[in-house]
């Protein structure tokens, strides 16, 4: 340490050696050059009392005074250092090293605060500096080791000691794979290797973690070449920092650089791998370019295991700071293979990313093999990322990211932000594919469980639309059916499930079954929503009792608008619950909507439903929708209304022409919600279709309405048709004369290629089939009609039964 002599105020003890500290000299001087402060080892250093020195012109403090040789301060310079020769306060001449910075104060004040280090500890020849960087080895809180050529451990710190949990003399000589058994010690003597052939410092944004630690549990690495005097490597020094604190803060604000970049902001896979390459180009590389697995793996099953031998990939984005995007010999849509071995299959096999530099041999073996790897060369890229997409333990693609306009390679904390940008993509690209997936077994459940083909029928002319939710809310629960009744009467329906997706589709189609059986015993439009109100209760309280969801599952909140017309007496049978009233065309073209008591929708319970019933001209239009049709973003409803009446009153040759322009009215974008569209236009069935005969309640007009069954069938041309008929006519005359009463009414209806026979009587006591026995007088005359008709049944009426026998007129 140097030994100060004595000067004027300075006290004995101080020059005793044994006592002597190191010490710093400070002051402060003003931009004019004056001294302002003065500290108490400024004293100790040049003899100066503060007194003495503070407004003094530090120019007279040089001990050479100030010419064109001395140091100089450019304007505007904010640090400066150097040595220079100060003159002590008894003449002695101080070579001293400084350092000056200039500060500002709150005011705008600006001054020099000049500082000087005097004897300072580890000097050379200080009795222990020669140990100083043993003592930073081993007492070093990062995770330190030396490793010789042969990549066997030399040298290890007390932290990898106390991580690893093993002794240095138990590592010394084992090489890392040996010491902590693990893939990203693997990749780290790799990296190991890289530094010793190639001189240049390696990066590893990995953990290196003991055996049985967890994911999180670990340091970044970074590896440095080590060289003798005369230049060449001799070993390679690990040294590893904890990724918590500080450096969690870092990487944060690294990307919050990119916060700003929206990944995932729509359900194409496309638009996303678009969105991660603009994200990373130029904030983070020169270059990206994303490539997804071909064929893409299924959506739910994971990874069967590493990817191993040639890769088949599509490229799906580029981007470039570059026109025209150079780099990428690949067009977008086309598919390329990378060859085993290469860094990006690797990367997919170890499912991680990885930093390469253009002189890791494998890089070189990569272009040497594939042709389509020269762009590397080519291009000048010296640095390249290679970061697997994967979510929900699905490796999706490879994202590529190269630098070949800046110089600096990518270091771990560009690895990380990489990772998580491609992270974000693959998790979005993951869901857009379970999306689409359950998108498309959803459309495919509701698309078999709506009509394929609307039933074939004389009362009705019918046309209609479905259309799917266009938003990310997925398929919802509407439909639609058309159901021929007895008596040539047909139902219309119309619902809506309240949700979306796959149980709601599901639902859909439980109800779609119950309304056509309710319907098949020609239940009234309001009896009809009643039994269909007490399934959904008993369907919401089974869902609730096994998953918790029943309101949602079970349909509570669900809207049906039911409809029966008969084409004999033009009548309109109505009820409704919860649902949109149809809309009626008159034919002169006028429109309105029925006017039908509301209901409250299915599943609520309690409440009763009421029916309507109109008459309608024959080549009147029918209009029944869901409220998706009236609910668009861009207008109120009533806006939307009068949209479909103006559409409706139009003439239009056809029903699917009506269609097309209700839905161009109302929906100029995707809906926001399922749109289902039913249009029919009402027929008649007039008396030269249909015959009534009055029966009095006697076994001898059994034989009268026979002869009545087969003139008629004769007028109709269908004489090949009596035999069947004048059996059927005398099977049900006669159960209503016998079980029935009074009045009895025989009627035949002709349609195209259906002949229907019905006898009503005023008795609500319905026949039932039954086997009759050998010596039974009775019970075997239902069973005839059975066999003889397509289809029979009863049908109740306010006041009395009809029971009815339909039979084909096909190849008569």
């Amino acid at each position: 340490m140097e030994r100060l002599p004595t000067s004027p105020g300075e006290r004995p003890e101080e020059t005793n050696a044994s006592h002597e500290s190191a010490y710093t000299a400070t002051a402060t001087i003003s931009e004019q050059g004056i001294v302002t402060e003065w500290s108490e080892d400024a004293r100790r250093l040049l003899g100066y009392l503060p007194s003495e020195v503070v407004g003094m012109s530090a120019a007279q403090l040089l001990a050479d005074g100030v010419d064109d040789a001395a140091p100089r301060i450019a304007p505007g310079q904010e640090r400066w250092s150097g040595t220079v020769a100060l003159r002590h306060r008894d003449g002695r001449r101080l070579e001293r090293g400084l350092l000056a910075h200039r500060w500002t104060s709150t005011g705008g004040t600006a001054k020099w605060f000049v500082v000087s280090a005097v004897a300072v500890a580890g000097e050379p020849g200080a009795p222990w500096g020669e140990r100083l960087n043993e003592w930073a080895f081993t007492q070093s809180p990062c995770f330190l080791a030396v490793f010789d050529e042969d990549v066997r451990l030399v040298r290890a710190n007390a932290g990898m000691e106390h991580t690893l949990s093993l002794t240095e003399a138990e590592m010394r000589g084992l090489r890392l794979p040996e010491i902590a058994p693990d893939p990203v010690s693997d990749e780290t003597e790799r990296k190991m290797r890289l530094a010793l052939e190639t001189g240049e410092p390696q990066y590893l944004d990995a953990f290196i973690r003991p055996t049985g630690a967890s994911a999180e549990y670990g340091w970044a690495t970074s590896l440095a070449p080590l060289r003798d005097p005369d230049g060449r490597v001799r070993a390679v020094c690990l040294a590893a920092h904890d990724r918590t604190g500080i450096e969690v803060e870092r990487q944060q604000l690294l990307l919050s650089n990119v916060s700003g970049a929206r990944i995932g902001t729509t359900m194409d896979m496309a638009r996303t791998a678009e969105e991660l390459a603009d994200a990373t180009v130029p904030r983070l590389a020169d270059f990206a370019v994303v490539d997804m697995l071909e064929p893409p793996p299924r959506v739910d099953e994971p990874s069967s295991g590493p990817l191993t031998g040639p890769v088949t990939v599509r490229r799906t984005a580029v981007r470039s700071v570059l026109e025209g995007s150079p780099e990428s010999r690949i067009a977008v849509g086309e598919t390329a293979v990378h060859p085993a071995l290469s860094p990006p299959v690797e990367s997919l096999a170890a499912g991680r990313g990885a930093v390469y530099g253009t002189a890791d041999p494998a890089v070189a073996r990569w272009v040497a093999e594939d042709p389509g790897a020269t762009w590397i060369s080519e291009s000048g890229t010296h640095s390249m990322m290679m970061v697997p997409l994967r979510a929900g333990g699905i490796t999706l693609g490879l994202a590529v990211f190269g630098r070949h306009q800046r110089g600096e390679p990518f270091q771990p904390e560009d690895l990380w932000l990489a990772e998580e940008l491609t992270t974000r993509a693959a998790v979005s690209i993951h869901n857009a594919r379970r999306f689409t997936r359950e998108h498309t077994t959803t459309m495919t459940l509701q698309r078999s469980l709506l009509p394929q083909t609307l039933p074939h029928q004389t009362a009705l002319e019918i046309a209609s639309r479905y259309l799917p939710a266009g938003t990310d809310a997925g398929v919802g629960g509407d439909w639609f059916d058309v159901i021929p009744l007895s008596g040539a009467r047909v139902a219309l329906v119309v619902g809506d499930v309240v949700g979306h997706g796959i149980r709601a589709a599901a639902t859909m189609g439980r109800l779609r079954t119950a309304v056509r059986t309710l319907a098949d015993v020609d239940l009234p439009p309001d009896e009809l929503l009643t039994h269909l109100d007490d399934l959904i209760i008993h369907l919401s309280a089974d869902e609730a009792d096994r998953d918790g969801a029943g309101e949602t599952a079970g349909g509570i909140g669900t809207t049906c608008l039911y409809v029966v017309y008969d084409p004999v007496t033009r009548s309109c049978t109505v009820a409704r619950a919860g649902h949109p009233p149809p809309a009626v065309v008159s034919p002169e073209g006028s429109v309105y909507l029925l006017d039908v008591p509301p209901g409250p929708p299915l599943g609520l319970g309690g409440l009763p439903f009421e029916t309507v019933e109109v008459e309608l001209p024959e080549d009147s239009i029918l209009a029944l929708y869901t409220d998706g049709l009236l609910q668009p973003r861009d207008h109120d409803i009533d806006d939307a209304l009068d949209s479909m009446f103006v559409a409706l009153s139009q003439p239009a040759s056809t029903l699917e022409t009506v269609c097309d322009r209700v839905l161009t009215a109302l929906l100029t974008h995707p809906p926001d919600d399922d749109v289902a569209l039913l249009v029919a236009r009402t027929r008649a069935l007039h008396s030269d279709k249909v015959v009534v005969l009055d029966l009095s309640s006697d076994p001898s007009v059994v034989a009268q309405a026979r002869r009545h069954a087969t003139d008629q069938l004769t007028a109709w041309g269908l004489e090949e048709a009596s035999f069947v008929t004048e059996l059927l006519v005398s099977e049900l005359v006669t159960n209503a004369i016998r079980y029935g009463q009074p009045p009895i009414q025989l009627r035949l209806i002709h349609e195209d290629s259906t002949l229907i026979c019905e006898v009503s009587d005023a008795s609500n006591t319905a026949p039932h089939m039954r086997r009759a026995r050998i010596f039974d007088e009775g019970g075997r005359g239902l069973l005839l009609v059975a066999q003889l008709a397509q289809r029979w049944g009863t049908r109740h009426a306010p006041i009395g039964k009809t029971i009815w026998a339909e039979q084909s007129l096909v190849g008569y």
